[in-house]
Protein backbone atom coordinates (compact mmCIF):
# COMPACT_ATOMS: atom_id res chain seq x y z
CA UNK A 1 0.00 0.00 0.00
CA UNK A 2 2.74 2.40 -1.02
CA UNK A 3 0.26 4.96 -2.35
CA UNK A 4 -1.70 4.86 0.89
CA UNK A 5 1.48 5.49 2.89
CA UNK A 6 2.56 8.51 0.86
CA UNK A 7 -0.97 9.90 0.62
CA UNK A 8 -1.73 9.86 4.34
CA UNK A 9 1.61 11.46 5.17
CA UNK A 10 0.99 14.13 2.53
CA UNK A 11 -2.53 14.89 3.81
CA UNK A 12 -1.40 14.97 7.44
CA UNK A 13 1.35 17.47 6.64
CA UNK A 14 -1.10 19.49 4.57
CA UNK A 15 -3.27 19.89 7.65
CA UNK A 16 -0.23 20.86 9.72
CA UNK A 17 -0.63 17.93 12.13
CA UNK A 18 2.14 16.06 13.89
CA UNK A 19 2.12 12.27 13.92
CA UNK A 20 1.28 12.36 17.62
CA UNK A 21 -1.67 14.74 17.10
CA UNK A 22 -3.21 12.54 14.42
CA UNK A 23 -2.48 9.37 16.39
CA UNK A 24 -4.36 10.86 19.33
CA UNK A 25 -7.27 11.70 17.03
CA UNK A 26 -7.42 8.07 15.86
CA UNK A 27 -6.76 6.55 19.29
CA UNK A 28 -3.51 5.02 18.02
CA UNK A 29 0.06 5.14 19.22
CA UNK A 30 2.50 7.37 17.37
CA UNK A 31 4.46 4.24 16.44
CA UNK A 32 1.40 2.66 14.82
CA UNK A 33 0.69 5.74 12.73
CA UNK A 34 4.36 6.07 11.75
CA UNK A 35 4.39 2.44 10.59
CA UNK A 36 1.49 3.19 8.20
CA UNK A 37 3.23 6.27 6.80
CA UNK A 38 6.48 4.35 6.33
CA UNK A 39 4.63 1.47 4.65
CA UNK A 40 5.86 -0.98 7.30
CA UNK A 41 2.34 -2.04 8.29
CA UNK A 42 -1.14 -2.06 6.80
CA UNK A 43 -4.01 -0.42 8.67
CA UNK A 44 -7.08 -2.32 9.80
CA UNK A 45 -10.45 -1.71 8.18
CA UNK A 46 -11.44 0.33 11.24
CA UNK A 47 -8.41 2.57 10.82
CA UNK A 48 -9.07 3.01 7.10
CA UNK A 49 -12.55 4.21 7.97
CA UNK A 50 -11.08 6.66 10.49
CA UNK A 51 -8.79 8.10 7.80
CA UNK A 52 -11.71 8.30 5.38
CA UNK A 53 -13.93 10.10 7.88
CA UNK A 54 -11.22 12.46 9.10
CA UNK A 55 -10.02 13.59 5.67
CA UNK A 56 -13.52 13.24 4.16
CA UNK A 57 -12.26 11.21 1.21
CA UNK A 58 -13.38 7.80 -0.10
CA UNK A 59 -11.04 4.99 0.92
CA UNK A 60 -10.34 4.39 -2.78
CA UNK A 61 -8.84 7.87 -2.92
CA UNK A 62 -6.07 6.82 -0.53
CA UNK A 63 -5.17 3.49 -2.07
CA UNK A 64 -5.67 3.96 -5.82
CA UNK A 65 -4.50 7.52 -6.57
CA UNK A 66 -1.37 9.53 -5.98
CA UNK A 67 -2.67 12.62 -4.18
CA UNK A 68 0.79 14.11 -3.75
CA UNK A 69 0.94 15.26 -7.39
CA UNK A 70 -1.48 18.12 -6.85
CA UNK A 71 -0.19 21.54 -7.81
CA UNK A 72 -3.00 23.40 -6.06
CA UNK A 73 -6.16 22.63 -4.10
CA UNK A 74 -9.76 22.72 -5.28
CA UNK A 75 -12.97 21.78 -3.58
CA UNK A 76 -14.93 18.75 -4.70
CA UNK A 77 -18.38 17.96 -3.40
CA UNK A 78 -19.26 14.30 -2.86
CA UNK A 79 -22.79 13.99 -1.64
CA UNK A 80 -23.14 16.59 1.12
CA UNK A 81 -19.42 16.61 1.93
CA UNK A 82 -17.16 19.39 0.72
CA UNK A 83 -13.58 18.16 0.54
CA UNK A 84 -10.19 19.35 -0.61
CA UNK A 85 -8.92 17.48 -3.61
CA UNK A 86 -6.33 18.03 -6.34
CA UNK A 87 -6.99 18.85 -9.96
CA UNK A 88 -3.89 17.70 -11.81
CA UNK A 89 -2.74 19.51 -14.93
CA UNK A 90 -0.72 17.28 -17.21
CA UNK A 91 1.21 17.70 -20.42
CA UNK A 92 1.36 13.96 -20.96
CA UNK A 93 -0.98 12.25 -23.36
CA UNK A 94 -2.44 9.88 -20.79
CA UNK A 95 -6.17 9.99 -20.16
CA UNK A 96 -6.35 13.74 -20.68
CA UNK A 97 -9.53 15.77 -20.98
CA UNK A 98 -9.72 18.44 -23.65
CA UNK A 99 -11.39 21.66 -22.56
CA UNK A 100 -13.40 23.57 -25.16
CA UNK A 101 -13.00 27.29 -24.30
CA UNK A 102 -15.99 29.57 -24.81
CA UNK A 103 -14.36 31.31 -27.78
CA UNK A 104 -13.61 27.97 -29.45
CA UNK A 105 -17.07 26.50 -28.88
CA UNK A 106 -18.72 28.28 -31.81
CA UNK A 107 -16.73 26.23 -34.30
CA UNK A 108 -16.86 22.95 -32.43
CA UNK A 109 -19.47 21.34 -34.70
CA UNK A 110 -17.04 21.93 -37.58
CA UNK A 111 -13.80 21.03 -35.84
CA UNK A 112 -15.00 18.17 -33.60
CA UNK A 113 -13.59 15.56 -36.00
CA UNK A 114 -10.49 17.56 -36.94
CA UNK A 115 -7.40 16.23 -35.08
CA UNK A 116 -5.65 19.59 -35.48
CA UNK A 117 -8.55 21.46 -33.86
CA UNK A 118 -8.79 18.98 -30.99
CA UNK A 119 -5.04 18.98 -30.37
CA UNK A 120 -5.13 22.78 -30.05
CA UNK A 121 -7.51 22.62 -27.05
CA UNK A 122 -6.20 23.00 -23.48
CA UNK A 123 -5.85 19.69 -21.64
CA UNK A 124 -6.26 18.61 -18.02
CA UNK A 125 -6.73 15.50 -15.93
CA UNK A 126 -9.26 15.10 -13.13
CA UNK A 127 -8.74 12.33 -10.56
CA UNK A 128 -11.64 9.88 -10.26
CA UNK A 129 -13.14 10.64 -13.65
CA UNK A 130 -14.31 7.19 -14.81
CA UNK A 131 -12.64 5.35 -17.67
CA UNK A 132 -13.57 6.49 -21.15
CA UNK A 133 -13.00 9.54 -23.32
CA UNK A 134 -13.99 12.80 -21.63
CA UNK A 135 -14.21 16.42 -22.74
CA UNK A 136 -15.15 19.66 -20.94
CA UNK A 137 -17.74 21.90 -22.61
CA UNK A 138 -18.76 25.51 -21.80
CA UNK A 139 -22.39 26.11 -20.87
CA UNK A 140 -24.18 29.21 -22.10
CA UNK A 141 -27.54 30.49 -20.88
CA UNK A 142 -29.86 29.55 -18.04
CA UNK A 143 -31.77 26.63 -19.55
CA UNK A 144 -30.26 24.10 -17.11
CA UNK A 145 -30.40 26.21 -13.97
CA UNK A 146 -30.37 25.79 -11.06
CA UNK A 147 -28.23 22.64 -11.50
CA UNK A 148 -25.78 24.07 -14.03
CA UNK A 149 -25.38 27.82 -14.33
CA UNK A 150 -24.39 30.03 -17.23
CA UNK A 151 -20.60 30.06 -17.60
CA UNK A 152 -19.99 26.66 -16.05
CA UNK A 153 -18.13 23.84 -17.78
CA UNK A 154 -19.57 20.32 -17.98
CA UNK A 155 -17.13 17.39 -18.12
CA UNK A 156 -18.76 14.55 -20.04
CA UNK A 157 -17.97 11.04 -21.26
CA UNK A 158 -18.23 10.23 -24.96
CA UNK A 159 -21.19 8.01 -25.90
CA UNK A 160 -20.57 5.84 -28.94
CA UNK A 161 -24.16 4.95 -29.81
CA UNK A 162 -27.75 5.86 -29.01
CA UNK A 163 -28.34 2.57 -27.21
CA UNK A 164 -26.07 3.78 -24.38
CA UNK A 165 -28.40 6.67 -23.53
CA UNK A 166 -30.13 6.58 -20.15
CA UNK A 167 -33.51 8.25 -20.36
CA UNK A 168 -33.85 11.24 -18.05
CA UNK A 169 -30.08 11.81 -17.68
CA UNK A 170 -28.23 14.91 -18.86
CA UNK A 171 -25.95 14.99 -21.90
CA UNK A 172 -23.95 17.31 -24.07
CA UNK A 173 -25.58 17.07 -27.49
CA UNK A 174 -23.60 18.39 -30.46
CA UNK A 175 -25.77 19.06 -33.50
CA UNK A 176 -25.16 20.24 -37.05
CA UNK A 177 -27.25 23.38 -36.67
CA UNK A 178 -26.97 24.56 -33.07
CA UNK A 179 -23.57 23.27 -31.97
CA UNK A 180 -23.12 22.46 -28.27
CA UNK A 181 -26.27 21.90 -26.20
CA UNK A 182 -26.62 20.62 -22.65
CA UNK A 183 -30.01 19.00 -22.03
CA UNK A 184 -31.84 16.20 -20.29
CA UNK A 185 -32.60 13.48 -22.84
CA UNK A 186 -35.65 11.24 -22.96
CA UNK A 187 -35.64 8.21 -25.24
CA UNK A 188 -39.38 7.60 -25.64
CA UNK A 189 -39.23 8.12 -29.42
CA UNK A 190 -35.87 6.67 -30.36
CA UNK A 191 -37.60 3.99 -32.45
CA UNK A 192 -38.99 6.84 -34.52
CA UNK A 193 -35.53 8.37 -34.91
CA UNK A 194 -36.23 11.17 -32.45
CA UNK A 195 -34.74 12.30 -29.13
CA UNK A 196 -36.70 14.46 -26.70
CA UNK A 197 -34.59 17.23 -25.16
CA UNK A 198 -35.72 18.97 -22.00
CA UNK A 199 -34.31 21.87 -19.96
CA UNK A 200 -34.24 21.86 -16.16
CA UNK A 201 -35.44 25.46 -16.23
CA UNK A 202 -39.23 25.15 -16.63
CA UNK A 203 -39.31 28.38 -18.65
CA UNK A 204 -38.05 26.41 -21.66
CA UNK A 205 -40.31 23.86 -23.32
CA UNK A 206 -39.09 20.38 -24.35
CA UNK A 207 -38.42 19.81 -28.04
CA UNK A 208 -37.75 16.95 -30.42
CA UNK A 209 -34.46 16.42 -32.21
CA UNK A 210 -33.99 14.03 -35.14
CA UNK A 211 -31.24 11.57 -34.29
CA UNK A 212 -29.68 12.03 -37.72
CA UNK A 213 -28.87 15.64 -36.78
CA UNK A 214 -26.73 14.54 -33.82
CA UNK A 215 -22.98 14.73 -34.35
CA UNK A 216 -21.86 13.68 -30.87
CA UNK A 217 -23.30 12.66 -27.50
CA UNK A 218 -21.44 13.12 -24.20
CA UNK A 219 -22.78 11.85 -20.86
CA UNK A 220 -22.52 14.19 -17.86
CA UNK A 221 -19.78 13.32 -15.37
CA UNK A 222 -19.17 16.52 -13.38
CA UNK A 223 -19.39 20.30 -13.58
CA UNK A 224 -16.85 23.06 -13.08
CA UNK A 225 -18.29 26.29 -11.68
CA UNK A 226 -16.64 29.55 -12.74
CA UNK A 227 -19.01 32.11 -11.26
CA UNK A 228 -16.35 33.45 -8.91
CA UNK A 229 -14.25 34.68 -11.82
CA UNK A 230 -14.53 37.71 -14.06
CA UNK A 231 -15.46 36.66 -17.63
CA UNK A 232 -12.37 38.45 -18.98
CA UNK A 233 -10.19 36.03 -17.00
CA UNK A 234 -11.63 32.96 -18.74
CA UNK A 235 -9.70 33.10 -21.98
CA UNK A 236 -7.58 30.57 -23.80
CA UNK A 237 -4.32 31.94 -22.41
CA UNK A 238 -5.33 31.75 -18.76
CA UNK A 239 -7.65 28.72 -18.74
CA UNK A 240 -4.99 26.19 -17.72
CA UNK A 241 -4.01 28.14 -14.61
CA UNK A 242 -7.64 28.84 -13.76
CA UNK A 243 -8.43 25.13 -13.83
CA UNK A 244 -6.30 24.67 -10.74
CA UNK A 245 -8.68 26.67 -8.58
CA UNK A 246 -12.08 25.91 -10.07
CA UNK A 247 -14.75 24.48 -7.78
CA UNK A 248 -15.54 21.00 -9.03
CA UNK A 249 -18.61 18.95 -8.22
CA UNK A 250 -18.50 15.23 -9.05
CA UNK A 251 -21.95 13.72 -9.53
CA UNK A 252 -22.62 10.13 -8.49
CA UNK A 253 -18.94 9.62 -7.68
CA UNK A 254 -19.52 7.18 -4.87
CA UNK A 255 -21.56 4.91 -7.17
CA UNK A 256 -18.79 4.90 -9.75
CA UNK A 257 -16.19 3.91 -7.15
CA UNK A 258 -18.11 0.90 -5.82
Amino acid sequence: MQLFASNIKYLRNKKGLSQQALADEFDLTRGQLASYEDNRAEPSQETLIKYSNFFRLPIDAFIKNDLTGAKDDVFIEIGNNRILFPVIITEQNENVIELVPIKASAGYQIGYSDPEYISSLPQLRLPFVPTGKHRAFPIKGDSMEPWVKDGSFVVSKFIENIQELKSGQTYIVVTKESGINYKRIYTDKTKDGILILKSDNSFYKPYELPINEVLELWEYTCKIDTQNYDPTELNLNSIMQMMRSFQVELAELRERLT
